[in-house]
């Protein structure tokens, strides 16, 4: 066997320094998208152990009515959200969105704690007919309309 060329191992050289740097930073990329992916659950996934407690998380549903605790000497609040099949209480520290109300659809991200969804995020919709597409999902495979009545009733 004869031995290569310089010309050739110098090329050789630079393609697979290429190879290997494209790879880096595609293992990179993914990593940080892996990162940042949340998945959403429903609260009745989240009753049935669906949902990871050590992850974050989207959890959606409609605000239960009459199930806002909203002390007025600091920005801790608690509320229950429902699919209409199962209720998770939900804890979250900051200011509400506007357009949060009880009765109205939300979609929160955060972590499972001791059962309870304690959330970073709360977004709720932004008109009348809106409801965001993950609640308005869930609640058609349970074959449910916003209101929780059950749809062609």
């Amino acid at each position: 066997m004869k031995p290569m060329n310089t010309k050739r191992k110098r090329k050789l050289i630079v393609v697979l320094s290429g190879l290997f740097g494209v790879s880096i930073a595609l293992g990179l990329i993914l990593y940080a998208l892996r990162a940042q992916s949340d998945y959403f659950y429903t609260p009745a996934q989240i009753t049935s152990g669906a949902a990871p407690s050590d992850q974050r998380i989207r959890a959606g549903g409609m605000v239960v009515k009459g199930s806002l605790v909203k002390p007025t000497d600091s920005l801790n609040v608690r509320f229950q959200i429902t699919d209409f099949k199962s209720t998770i209480n939900v804890q979250y520290t900051g200011i509400l969105p506007d357009l949060f109300k009880e009765g109205s659809g939300v979609v929160g991200t955060g972590k499972l704690h001791n059962g309870v969804f304690v959330a970073e995020e709360i977004l709720a919709k932004h008109d009348e007919k809106y409801m965001p597409p993950d609640v308005t999902a869930a609640l058609k495979d349970q074959g449910r309309l916003a209101n929780g009545a059950l749809a062609g009733s």
